[in-house]
């Protein structure tokens, strides 16, 4: 197996850390109090429900738009979308190389906002839209003209999600659809949302779900309010459909096969989220360590203790072994189906988010009562990436999804 990471992704970190420098940490530091003990605050409309100030991602477009102009943004995309054909591998190498530099404009974690674009819904609709949907979303979904949110989740059913108590049937030419949603997100300004809905068959069965392309503006489409999560500022909404009526050009893919484009984004979306906090295992792991070496108690490092060392040493262990196995998944991902491979992106996944979290704890422990402030990255670091040991497929639902695997309980 070969381990050396490909030339033009080696080139392509270059590019990437050259452009950060010039262009990102300028317009970083003229806004630092979206990057500093602030950053919470500074991010939250707290009068209007815990969501983003418009200010805040104002400032994430305007990174947007100069990575765009530099070429980066649309690394992952096919050539005709104006990418660079970027692989599954090469986005892992780059999103764990970002996350590795910390907090930062370049890289926002908490809401998933890169100079180098993940862009799962861009790639569903270019593999399985209609072409009036493919011309009518895709370069608006590049650019932020078309903002597009992803309903999979309802209020009695999270992982369950063959068990969706939301319908939609037939109505002439049209569907309607009815139920509710939970944890929406990006609903605080959407122009779309995807909802998923059962349109045939019985609860528990994989076939008979549709996706739906649901302007968010539609007659009886509702955002209830914005859930406060541990992490703020919250995109993240309860929403109801009450018999939203939706043309035939809503369904997304094919009518009973929804199931498709849930598990297309989730395996795009988790290999590259098991990279992103491997990275950031990786700055926890690092600025410990420096700090541990620097930092003096009873006259000597505090780096001599081994009750400091032994915990850094597991960690730095276990990222050495997730790297190999999240550019291993990512590597198998370019050359077999996504669902030939599921098994691993759930281990990678799963390990790398519960990595990510250890890490965070210990530097925060090992940094002391400083650590546990809001003036360094650690708090904020734990804070978004435990969350991902629940969304899109808790940690026990990866693990029951390698046991599928292992013990040939996981049908064809």
């Amino acid at each position: 197996m070969d381990f050396e990471i490909p030339a033009d992704v080696r080139t392509k970190l270059a590019e990437l850390d050259a452009f950060i420098e010039k262009e990102i940490r300028p317009l970083e530091r003229e806004n630092i109090q979206y990057f500093d003990h602030r950053r919470e605050h500074a991010r939250t409309d707290w009068d209007h429900d815990g969501r983003p100030r418009p200010e805040w991602e104002a400032l994430l477009a305007e990174m947007r738009r100069r990575a765009d102009r530099a070429g980066h943004l649309r690394y992952a995309l096919p050539r005709e979308l104006g990418g660079q054909d970027g692989t599954n591998l090469g986005m892992a190498v780059i999103r764990e190389h970002l996350a590795a530099k910390g907090l930062g404009l370049h890289n926002d974690l908490q809401n998933e906002s890169s100079i180098v674009g993940n862009f799962p819904f861009v790639h569903i609709f270019h593999a399985l839209g209609t072409p009036e949907q493919k011309r009518d979303f895709i370069e608006g979904m590049i650019t932020g003209e078309k903002r597009v949110a992803f309903g999979l989740t309802e209020p009695d059913h999270g992982s369950d999600a063959t068990w969706l108590e939301t319908t939609a049937r037939r109505d002439g030419q049209s569907w309607v659809i009815h139920g509710k949603k939970r944890f929406n997100t990006g609903l605080h300004h959407a122009t779309h949302d995807v909802i998923f809905a059962r349109t045939s068959g019985e609860q528990g069965s994989a076939k008979g779900i549709t996706a739906f392309l649901v302007p968010t503006d539609a007659p009886g489409f509702t955002v209830d309010f914005m859930w406060w999560t541990f992490n703020m500022p919250s995109d993240h909404a309860e929403v109801t459909l009450d018999n939203v009526r939706v043309a035939e050009t809503a369904v997304l893919h094919v009518v009973d096969e929804g199931l498709a484009v849930a598990q297309h984004f989730v395996h795009e979306n988790r290999i590259r989220q098991a990279a992103s906090s491997l990275g950031a295992a990786e700055f926890c792991i690092r600025e410990s360590v420096a700090y541990a070496r620097k930092r003096k108690t009873w006259g000597k490092p505090l780096a001599v203790n081994q009750a400091i060392q032994f915990p850094l040493v597991e960690h730095e262990t276990e990222a050495e072994m997730l790297r190999n196995l999240v550019y291993k998944t990512a590597d198998l991902m370019d050359k077999q189906h996504h669902m030939e491979v599921s098994h691993l992106v759930s281990m990678a996944n799963y390990r790398a988010n519960r990595l990510v979290c250890q890490a965070a704890d210990t530097a925060i422990q090992v940094h002391g009562g400083v650590g546990y402030s809001r003036h360094l990255p650690f708090e904020h670091i734990y804070r978004h990436h435990r969350r991902y040991r629940i969304t899109e497929g808790s940690e026990e639902i990866q693990m029951r999804r390698i046991a599928a695997k292992m013990f040939g309980f996981g049908g064809a």
